[in-house]
């Protein structure tokens, strides 16, 4: 669903533009509490979760590489909000999908620069705030457990999709370059969309249920889902002892598992996954136009599309240029694309959890600082 240059006026792209500067600063600060390792929801050390963030949006850019078939002539792709939201919470979420949208356009001549603001807003912030509070909603109201937030994902990005269709209906709307009725337009874009956005709800449950299965710790919507735990007593003590009850042993308090556990092979498992998504999968995806596309070239909205400035690029279109063969030629841009994505957003994340870090450090000794001496009663002297 990336939007060409030309399909917007310059009027509403500017204020769309507006609307996702303003968009990834709220982002911004709010990252800073979900990488700082501090919150309700967070659970991590601050050290690991900017290179986790990092691959998550290395993982996006790779599977949105890979266009599945949904309809005669028409392909899909991740959106990739949801799934972000769902394993790295919602404001480092949109910022993980923003920094993948930035690469596509500047490196790979993929959706206008003119139009990122536009595309920002569709694919990265509708689909989060979207997707993140139908999931939140479900796992509030499902039985408590992996199953359940398998599910809500499942949902969530599943909606996620064609809300992103109607956004772009109402982008249209205000500032469309061609006459194609908003009804055309509407009916047109959501009726594909729902078809893309089962495929999008299958690709996010099953990462999001992978990831559950062997590091539950590492899902951001997962956490604080898990039963407290209870402190047994000791058999000789408490009122069953007295009735002449056993009572179970006591266990001892089980530490975090974040705090004896590495993210190193996740971390690696994940790069690799990346890696083998863009640099050989890609080779098989759907060449039929994704849903934006079939929808622009039957209806009349790509009329007045303008180039993009990219186009000249050495990896425009995911191909290296003057490498002859398809496989290599494409197997290698996407190689490029997930080791340029991984460093600028870990690189980003990296940025943000210091902030924070810095900023709490600093806080700590002012406020000590400021604390009033301990007074001594009369009867202490």
């Amino acid at each position: 669903m990336h939007v060409p240059d030309g399909f917007i006026d310059a009027p509403v792209s500017a204020a769309a533009g507006v609307l996702a500067a303003a968009a990834v600063a709220v982002g911004l600060r709010g990252a800073r509490r979900e990488l700082g390792g501090t919150g309700p929801h967070t659970g991590l050390g601050a050290e690991r979760t900017a290179p986790l963030a990092g691959l998550v949006a290395a993982f996006i850019f790779a599977v949105q590489m890979l266009n599945f078939p949904v309809a005669a002539g028409t392909s899909g792709h991740l959106l990739g909000g949801a799934l972000a939201a769902i394993l790295v919470g919602p404001y480092t979420g949109v910022l993980c999908v923003s920094v993948v949208l930035l690469m596509q356009s500047v490196l790979f001549a993929d959706g206008g620069l003119t139009a990122l603001g536009v595309n920002i807003t569709d694919m990265a912030v509708v689909t989060v705030l979207v997707a993140y509070g139908i999931f939140r909603g479900l796992v509030k109201v499902l039985p408590r457990g992996r199953r359940a937030v398998t599910a809500a994902a499942f949902v969530a990005a599943a909606v996620s999709v064609p809300a992103a269709a109607v956004a772009f209906t109402g982008l249209y709307a205000l500032g469309g370059t061609t006459d194609v009725p908003i009804a055309t337009v509407f009916t047109a874009m959501t009726g594909v969309h729902v078809l893309i956005g089962l495929g999008e709800a299958a690709i996010t449950a099953l990462t999001v249920g992978a990831v559950l299965a062997v590091r539950p710790d590492l899902v951001y919507g997962a956490r604080g889902l898990a039963k407290p735990l209870e402190l047994r007593t000791s058999p000789l003590a408490g009122p069953a002892a007295a009735a002449g009850e056993r009572e179970p042993e006591p266990v001892e308090p089980a530490r975090p598992v974040a705090a004896r556990r590495s993210t190193r092979r996740v971390w690696l498992a994940g790069v690799a996954a990346a890696l083998v998504c863009a640099g050989g999968l890609s080779y098989y995806a759907s060449t039929s136009p994704d849903g934006l596309e079939k929808v622009a070239r039957d209806q009349g909205i790509d009329a007045k599309a303008e180039e993009h400035a990219a186009k000249d690029s050495p990896l425009a279109d995911y191909s290296v240029k003057d490498i002859a063969n398809p496989r290599i030629s494409g197997g290698l841009a996407g190689v490029i694309g997930v080791g340029a994505t991984l460093a600028v957003g870990t690189g980003v994340f990296v940025v943000v959890r210091r902030r924070r870090t810095s900023a709490r450090d600093t806080a700590v000794p002012e406020a000590a600082g400021d604390a009033a001496p301990p007074r001594h009663s009369p009867e202490s002297a």
